[in-house]
């Protein structure tokens, strides 16, 4: 079993087509053929980052303060 690689902007564009559009993250894996785990993945990821940027403006907007 060969795994496929997805670039970064694939699967920003599938997470985006979910967000932004309002597809249902099993419509939009079937859409893009690729697994539900894929795209819930990099939904965490995204999350973790985002809260990442949203503690570090809290904490330099403190700072400036």
């Amino acid at each position: 079993m060969v795994r496929r690689l997805f670039s970064r902007a694939f699967k920003l564009e599938a997470v985006r087509l979910v967000s932004e559009r309002g597809a249902s993250v099993v419509q939009a894996c079937r859409d893009l053929d690729i697994g539900e785990n894929v795209l819930r993945r990099e939904v965490t990821k995204l999350k973790a980052a985002r809260d990442i940027l949203k503690k570090a403006a809290a904490y330099f907007a403190r700072e400036s303060i």
